[in-house]
């Protein structure tokens, strides 16, 4: 039986630019506009599960507004038959500027809008006891009134519910309070080598999942790039290593395409091991491509 996913979080506008570097304060680049592509690491994730095995066993719970960056998603999702959920014209969506250096890093300036504006009533269009697996990003962490109004909720969730959390770059940005409620039994932890020393003060990335591994009784994953994923749960720690890819266009929603490739394969019953290496496939498909989403 494949189990539902519900995931969390945001839509928005990509503007990808190519720059021949991050400009200091004071300086001038040129830039090369590449595209205007809906992201945001909800739309992502849904993505890399829409093409891993379909859409009918995830539902995409990100706001839709009222201006020129909402109209954009809206019509994003209906060219992929992707449901209006959550419909709330009191904000435009928000959008980024994504700036891509020749090495296929990426930075983001990113204009926030209704995705950080959670309301009690948009839950009003689900059941959570439907899901499984529940998906969210440091992303919907960082305001502590949303945090907060979302932890509430997901508090709500059957008690065999897991809960899959996306550190973000924005990590460092998160409330320790909020953290500290995140940070619970039935939560799986992805973050990358940068990220996951924010969750564990211990002084290497052992420690750190083992420590994190205490307080939530779930697999903790840490993303390695090119290398694969570091998994650690019951069974100790091991890398789950990726294929080699000779090209990489950009690295942009990587982290949310792996993510979905873990909520896929383990919706679909598949033990930890064998989601991450669904997450590392389609994350070595995704960097090889402009846009962000599968």
């Amino acid at each position: 039986m494949t189990e539902k996913s519900l995931i969390v979080g945001a839509a928005f506008v990509d503007i990808i630019m190519d720059v021949p570097q991050i400009p200091k304060s004071g300086d001038d680049v040129t830039a090369n506009l590449k595209s205007y592509n809906i992201g945001g690491c909800a739309f992502n994730v849904f993505g890399a599960i829409q093409h891993y095995s379909g859409t009918g066993n995830t539902d995409l719970f990100v706001p839709v507004g009222s201006g020129q960056y909402s109209e954009m998603v809206r019509q994003a999702m209906r060219e992929k038959n992707v449901p209006v959920i959550i419909q709330d014209n009191s904000k435009d969506n928000g959008w980024d500027l994504c700036l891509v250096e020749p090495d296929a890093e990426r930075t983001f300036i990113t204009v926030p809008g209704i995705e950080q504006d959670w309301s009690d009533n948009w839950f009003n269009k689900i059941n959570l006891s439907d899901y499984k697996y529940i998906y969210v990003s440091g992303y919907e962490m960082e305001d502590q009134k949303s945090a907060n109004l979302l932890l509430n909720h997901f508090d709500k969730r059957d008690s065999d519910a897991t809960l899959l959390f996306d550190a973000s770059p924005r990590i460092s940005h998160i409330d320790k309070s909020i953290l500290n409620r995140l940070l619970d039994h039935n939560l799986i932890v992805n973050a990358n080598e940068d990220e996951i020393g924010y969750l564990s003060n211990a002084d290497n990335i052992e420690g750190q999942v083992a420590d994190i591994y205490q307080r939530t009784d779930a697999p903790v994953l840490v993303t390695l790039g090119a290398k694969g994923t570091y998994v650690y749960d019951n069974k100790g720690g091991r890398t789950i290593p990726s294929d080699h890819i000779d090209s990489v266009i950009n690295t942009i929603g990587a982290g949310d395409t792996h993510c979905g490739g873990v909520i896929a394969g383990l919706c679909e019953g598949k033990d930890i091991d064998e989601a991450c290496k669904i997450g590392n496939d389609l994350s070595a498909l995704v960097i090889q491509q402009e846009a962000g989403s599968l």
